[in-house]
């Protein structure tokens, strides 16, 4: 069993984790994923957000040069309620008589778990903490703002999507530099390292699925932006892309890894970038690059399958279509909010989600020449812009949306 974890909490895997807690709790309803979901958004918001609305990188494993020291508790130091309820033994599960706490089921009293929780938070929080790094990656930040969005959208958190869309804004007023990527920054300053193929991927990610929460146009034309430096600058010729672009510091040998490891391939995230923004503009050149990109997955899974994760998901969205949502009607009225939110809660892999005004004229291709039925408003799904007929109903979107 997984009892003692890594102590270092990073960035890239709580935002990865966030998303995927709040996806299962979409699946399938479950009540541990929705609390994990909200407790690991708002430990990212508690303790890597920065001054600037960004995330920094990681917290340090180690406190007063003791590895796990800030995390581990003796039974007497949480008490007999907390001992019980955290498996906190006299024996220790890590070091020197030392446990970390597992909740092995979820608590029969909630509010006891509830006050022990903040109890020993309390207490936490008068001991030395770990050190922070607080460089804001842009990759990293990308992926948290796909989560944060993702997960306020989803469970009523307009908290998180605010914060999602800070740091999105520090991304394009900090990192982005004349239409290209610096990777770090810190205390709101850009540091000198160009960007990467999984900045320009996964923060165009991040942009993309903010486009789908908020409807604002903004983040589709950044994201686009950053696409098409990825489609300039990363192709490698035979249809996937290096990790580095072609203008960037001369090696030895242009890195061009596609596996897939504790956070996604460049590549991997590249293709899900292209493929969505495919969706929403009927861009064939982006579709075509995203196909190309997906061709090394099939073997690579075939022969080391936990190195090829998020090349298998966007190759299953690709499989889907993907599913092409446009919402139409006008903003602020309960039935648009509805439709908005059933297409947000449907399960098809990588469903692309647009909504607007059709009284505003929208640019996305997707949402034209969509009109509302009936003077209601409206939901159309599609595959390669031809489309079901429109509905009217949540419920008849939802059933629409269901994966199979």
């Amino acid at each position: 069993r997984w009892v003692v974890p890594h102590f270092e909490k990073m960035l890239y895997d709580n935002a990865l984790l966030l998303r995927v807690y709040t996806h299962l709790w979409r699946a399938t309803g479950s009540v541990l994923a929705r609390r994990v979901a909200l407790e690991t958004a708002e430990w990212l918001l508690r303790d890597l957000r920065t001054a600037e609305g960004g995330f920094a990188s990681a917290l340090d494993a180690d406190s007063e040069g003791v590895e796990g020291k800030f995390y581990v508790w003796t039974p007497d130091e949480v008490g007999p309620d907390a001992a019980r309820m955290f498996s906190v033994g006299a024996a220790g599960t890590f070091e020197h008589g030392t446990s970390v706490l597992q909740l092995l089921d979820d608590p029969d009293d909630a509010e006891l778990w509830r006050t022990e929780r903040a109890r020993l938070l309390g207490v936490r929080e008068r001991r030395v903490p770990p050190a922070r790094d607080d460089k804001v990656v842009a990759a990293w930040n990308g992926l948290g703002v796909a989560a944060l969005a993702e997960t306020g959208a989803l469970l009523d958190r307009p908290d998180l999507v605010e914060a999602a869309v800070e740091a999105a804004e520090l991304l394009v007023a900090v990192h982005l530099d004349g239409g290209r990527l610096r990777r770090v920054s810190r205390d709101g300053v850009a540091g000198a390292p160009a960007g990467v193929l999984e900045d320009y991927a996964d923060v165009a990610e991040g942009f993309l699925a903010l486009y789908a929460v908020t409807g604002a146009e903004t983040w589709l034309d950044h994201a686009g932006g950053l696409l098409d430096v990825v489609l300039a600058r990363f192709p490698d010729g035979a249809g996937g892309f290096y990790d580095t672009p072609d203008d960037g510091e001369r090696l030895v040998r242009r890195p061009a890894d596609p596996t897939d490891s504790a956070a996604p391939a460049g590549r991997s995230a590249a293709a899900g970038a292209l493929l969505t923004y495919a969706a929403y503009t009927g861009s064939s050149p982006h579709r075509a690059a995203a196909e190309g990109a997906l061709s090394v997955y099939g073997p690579l899974a075939a022969q080391h399958a936990r190195f090829a994760g998020w090349g298998l998901a966007v190759a299953e969205a690709l499989l889907d279509g993907p599913r092409e949502v446009a919402v139409v009607g006008p903003s602020g009225d309960e039935r648009t909010i509805a439709l908005h939110a059933a297409a947000l809660m449907g399960t098809a892999p990588g469903a692309a989600v647009a909504i607007g005004d059709p009284g505003a004229a929208p640019r996305v291709p997707l949402l034209q020449h969509r009109p509302m039925v009936g003077g209601s408003p409206a939901a159309y799904v599609c595959r390669h812009f031809a489309c079901d007929a429109p509905t009217t109903d949540p419920a008849a979107l939802a059933t629409a949306l269901r994966s199979r």
